[in-house]
């Protein structure tokens, strides 16, 4: 089995955020996919440039569904899967939201005027600091006040986000239809489920989602009643066993 991993982030998260992650899997050579410079819901190809095939895939939230669609449209190419509080294929949003649709053009057209006026800029890092204490039990943010700045306050920031939530419904309805005819066979696969902290309000029903989930893969589920969405930033260390694991 190959070492190379790439992990998928979810929305409106930074490559910094994973940093704990790396440094506890000092010994594998892991990419994390940047998302202000390659959309989570962009095409596998863009995905995979300049990646050493076959790799192991690790995807958060909706980085899992990107994870799972390619792994389920090229599977020679991933040998291993660890999905982390991956969203699911039932997630798919409204249809006259999706990106073409007169609804996105109005949105779109709002968050450039914010961009314009200022209103990221003002409120990106503030906003940066409650997606991080909803998300997590230890509420501790890692990254910089720059880079926050940098990525959350940016006139484009919000644009962005949007985009990729959008992005994502269409993904997930994709990655229910490619699971309806799976690859005869599936990498080894880890499902992580957060049920701790804001978790815990809909952890009865996200388990039995999860659980459906990895039973189409053949997974193994380990539930993490310590951790809250943001998995990265409560409980590196289950990340890095199921990835030392699946090797």
């Amino acid at each position: 089995m190959t070492s190379n991993w790439v992990m998928v982030p979810g929305l409106a998260e930074a490559p910094e955020e994973f940093g704990e992650v790396v440094a506890l899997l000092s010994g594998s050579d892991l990419r994390v996919v940047d998302p202000w410079v390659t959309p989570v819901t962009a095409p596998v190809a863009e995905l995979r440039a300049g990646v050493t095939l076959p790799v192991g895939l690790l995807g958060h939230s909706i980085g899992g569904l990107a994870a799972l669609r390619w792994t389920l449209l090229h599977p020679s190419e991933v040998d291993r899967l660890v999905l982390i509080d991956s969203s699911l294929t039932s997630e798919t949003g409204w249809r006259w939201l999706y990106p073409g649709t007169r609804g996105d053009r109005a949105i779109r057209s709002v968050l450039r005027g914010m961009g314009l006026v200022g209103v990221p800029q003002l409120l990106g890092v503030v906003a940066r600091r409650l997606f991080i204490r909803i998300g997590s039990i230890r509420n501790r943010d890692l990254l910089s006040k720059a880079d926050a700045r940098s990525r959350y306050a940016a006139a484009n920031s919000w644009l962005l986000f949007w985009e990729e939530l959008s992005g994502s419904w269409a993904l997930a309805a994709e990655v229910g239809r490619l699971l309806a005819s799976p690859p005869a066979a599936m990498p080894p696969t880890v499902v992580l489920v957060a049920t701790g902290g804001s978790s815990r309000f809909t952890a009865a029903s996200w388990l039995a989602g999860q659980r459906a989930l990895a039973t189409q893969l053949d997974a193994t589920v380990e539930v993490l009643p310590d951790s809250a969405h943001l998995v990265h930033l409560d409980r590196p260390d289950a990340i890095a066993k199921a990835v030392t694991g699946l090797a």
